[in-house]
């Protein structure tokens, strides 16, 4: 739904999308368009829609350019406008992650790590091998960090998502980071990702709030 008639006339609440999420997470650098969708994640539920949010959450202080800005987002799909305001997740965090990554996957098999190699949570794995995946995907970040100029400049790849896949291109395990704050952690998908799921929103914002 449209964010732009709420400033004239419709009661509409901001909110990101899975895809405005992943793109909030998805990279170390700060500023610009994630600044904004970060704010927008924390507070988009906090009041309707307004000019004055939008100079807060882009940090302009002329109108027209601040809603440019905010309207731009919308058009890439990164955010809409909701007439009711979602909750954010009050559950502790030790008991929200479980369920929220088993809906991540078609298979329900998830797991989230830290950069330092153990795994906060997960679901669909056993113990060990949750704890092996774990040890993998840091050692994937430190593979990341040391390619990472080939990959960026010479070969233009900005993701630094990691995927093993089956002859067809399909994904049978894959490795997305996410970057919260100052804060680094994997998440670990068996089989086809479900990222475009509201569940993923509710992760980012649980971790968020979190870690920030």
């Amino acid at each position: 739904m449209s964010i732009e008639l709420a400033v004239s006339e419709e009661r509409l609440f901001a909110e990101i999308t899975p895809a405005g999420a992943f793109y909030a997470v998805s990279s170390p650098e700060p500023g610009g368009n994630r600044s904004i969708l970060l704010n927008i994640l924390r507070e988009g539920s906090s009041a309707p829609f307004a000019v004055a949010l939008a100079q807060r959450w882009t940090q302009l202080a002329d109108e027209e350019d601040a809603l440019r800005s905010v309207f731009r987002l919308q058009r890439l799909g990164l955010i809409r406008g909701n007439p009711e305001a979602r909750q954010s997740p009050r559950e502790r965090l030790e008991d929200l992650l479980p369920p929220l990554l088993a809906q991540l996957s078609d298979h329900g098999k998830a797991l989230l790590a830290d950069e330092n190699g153990f795994y906060l949570a997960a679901a669909g794995f056993p113990h060990e091998s949750a704890e092996e995946l774990a040890g993998l995907s840091a050692d994937l970040i430190s593979l990341q960090s040391r390619h990472g100029r080939l990959l960026r400049n010479n070969l233009r790849v900005n993701s630094e998502s990691w995927a093993l896949v089956d002859p067809a291109g399909n994904a049978e395990l894959g490795f997305w980071p996410l970057f919260i704050g100052q804060q680094r952690f994997m998440l670990i998908i068996g089989g086809t990702p479900r990222l475009q799921d509201q569940s993923f929103v509710y992760l980012v914002q649980a971790l968020d709030t979190r870690y920030r």
